[in-house]
This record gives structure tokens, C-alpha cells and sequence, in this order.
């Protein structure tokens, strides 16, 4: 005689039902609207950053950037809107238990020393953080040799660091920088980059409030650009700033050339100069373009890489261009 096989509880199904759903995004708020009196900082706000994504937040002063990551954290109440922070509401403490936060003004104790500085975040957020990780993050923001070093004795950029140091020292699952470059020179801002990308590798969701447009269009996967509180423009750098496009100056054209230059995209032409607008990113289609036209007999002059800059297109946005209107 067949036995029926034995029902599974509804519990351990729906456990299985869960585990096979993919995870939820690192930040997710939609609707968030804060205001200080009759002035309005954030109207309807709406984003959502995914696990092991770079988002970068753009916009200008009092654009209300900070205010969101504020209300993201629950350090500022929103009027109205939800948030989630790694799958939980953000009213619930919990939810910030694996969140990394930099802000953008923040000063420790300085007559502790930074390896005390990070003891002292390790305590308060309760995560068990070894002495052998706890130096090693120092090392990883360039305060190795300076562990013993009192915090008062540090310049704004070691500050910056030691911040750094703070926000990551538990390992978090979300990272959130406010102006992390602030302080830095060149090589700390490259190092910070680094990071950044670092963290990404290791599926770390990054929300990244900077001034510095060019190291958001080095690190970031999406750009979301607040301007007056609200959201002017979403999306990725492709769609924010339109396809690439090569300039070639070419001579000795012979026949059938042209439509070698259409199979990788829409082609214009001033002159001897033509401008190849690329139907995707495909880091190979123009040496191999440049390959095939040298093959053909054509003498190739130069090649100049084009596309509109972040900077531009956030400044079209910021200036309300119809020609930059939302896409």
C-alpha cells in the first residue's frame, strides 16, 4: 500500500516559498515629504537602492539631500512616506542594525584615540567586531600608523577617514556617505573611489551623497537628482546622459565604408568628419571599427570619444532645459 506523502507544515513552506524570492532592495521609500514650517524641504520623494548597487545623490544646496538621508535613518520623522531599510521599516531599530552611516558634519571625542574612537561604535552598536578587524579598518582608511593618535591631533581629512572607519567597521550590509571626499585631497578621494567600488565587489549597497560629480560618474550604477525636494531626474548613466558617440577624421573613403559605420550605429557626417552614435556599450565596437576601416583602406586620422558630460546634464536639469527634460 502507498503512503500519502506527509504534509509539510505551513510554516516550512512558506519558508521555502521565501527563500527562493530574490532579496529585498537595500533602501526602498517612496512618498517622503518633509516640511519646516511652511517651507517645504522634500515633496514625494521616491528611491530605491539594490543590493550591491552604487547610487549617487545629486542636486544642489538645500536641494534636500540630506534630509532624505536623514529620514532614511529615522533621525528626522518624515511628515508622511514609507521607508524599508534592508527588507524592514525603518521605524523598527532593527532595521538599522547592519546599516554604515558617514554624515556629513560629525566630530568625536578628541581625547580619544581613533582605535578607541572605533572600540567606542563597536560597543554602541553591539556587533561583535574582533581587535584584529577593528585595526585592519583603520588600515583600510589610511590610519594604520595613526591608531594611537588622539582625535583632536587628526586634520579634517583624517577626521574623514576615521569616519569612514566608523561607518564600516561592522561590516555593514548599506553603506550610506554624506560628502565622504569633503575633507580629502586628490589621492584620499581616489582611495575613498576604491572603496566604494571595493564594497560593491562584495555586494555592499552604497548611497552616496556627493558634491564631487566626476567621482559619482566613476563609481555609481544609478544617479538620483534632487532639486527643490523633489526628484528632477532618475536613472542609469546611460540614461541620464544618452548614448556614447565616437568623432572620426577620416580621408581615402572608398565606397561601402559608410555602411560599415552604420552597423555600429547612427552615423552624421560634416565633412571628413564623421560621428558614430554607439548602440551600446560594447567596449570592443569601436577597435574593431577603427580595425575594419584601416582594413578597407581608409586613413584615420583621429578618434575622440564623446558624450555629454554628468556635469552638463545635471546643470541642463538644474536650469530646467526642455532639451533635458526627464527621460
Amino acid at each position: 500500500m502507498t503512503r500519502a506523502p506527509e504534509a509539510r507544515a505551513p510554516e516550512t513552506a512558506a519558508a521555502e516559498l521565501l527563500a527562493g524570492l530574490p532579496p529585498s532592495p537595500a533602501v526602498w521609500c517612496t512618498g517622503l515629504r518633509k516640511r519646516y514650517g511652511r517651507r517645504p524641504a522634500v515633496e514625494g520623494v521616491g528611491l530605491t537602492v539594490g543590493r550591491g548597487e552604487v547610487v549617487g545623490l545629486l542636486g544642489p544646496n538645500g536641494a534636500g539631500k540630506t534630509t532624505v538621508i536623514k529620514m532614511l535613518l529615522g533621525l528626522v520623522r518624515p511628515d508622511a512616506g514609507e521607508v524599508l531599510l534592508l527588507g524592514r521599516p525603518a521605524t523598527d531599530p532593527a532595521s538599522r542594525a547592519r546599516v554604515g552611516y558617514l554624515p556629513e558634519l560629525f566630530r568625536y571625542q578628541p581625547w580619544l584615540t581613533a582605535a578607541e574612537v572605533v572600540d567606542l561604535h563597536v560597543r554602541l552598536s553591539g556587533a561583535d567586531v574582533s581587535a584584529a578587524d577593528r585595526r585592519a579598518v583603520l588600515t583600510q582608511v589610511g590610519l594604520g600608523a595613526r591608531t594611537g593618535d588622539r582625535a583632536g591631533t587628526f586634520s579634517k581629512g583624517m577626521q574623514q577617514r576615521l569616519g569612514l572607519a566608523v561607518a564600516l567597521v561592522a561590516r555593514p550590509d548599506l553603506v550610506i556617505l554624506d560628502e565622504p571626499t569633503s575633507a580629502l585631497d586628490p589621492v584620499g578621494r581616489v582611495e575613498v573611489r576604491d572603496l566604494v567600488l571595493s564594497l560593491k565587489a562584495r555586494g555592499v549597497a552604497v548611497l552616496l551623497n556627493s558634491h564631487l560629480i566626476g567621482e559619482v560618474e566613476r563609481v555609481c550604477d544609478r544617479v538620483v537628482i534632487l532639486d527643490k525636494g523633489r526628484v528632477a531626474a532618475a536613472g542609469t548613466l546611460l540614461e541620464l546622459l544618452g548614448q556614447h558617440e565616437v568623432r572620426l577624421h577620416l580621408t581615402d573613403v572608398p565606397a561601402g565604408v559608410e555602411a560599415r559605420l552604420a552597423a555600429t550605429g547612427t552615423v552624421t557626417r560634416e565633412g571628413n568628419w564623421f560621428t558614430v552614435a554607439l548602440r551600446d556599450d560594447d567596449e570592443g565596437a569601436v577597435p574593431d571599427l577603427v580595425r575594419d576601416l584601416v582594413g578597407l583602406g581608409v586613413r584615420v586620422h583621429a578618434v575622440e570619444p564623446g558624450r555629454i558630460s554628468l556635469e552638463e546634464r545635471l546643470l541642463g536639469i538644474l536650469r530646467h532645459d526642455p532639451e533635458e527634460a526627464t527621460p
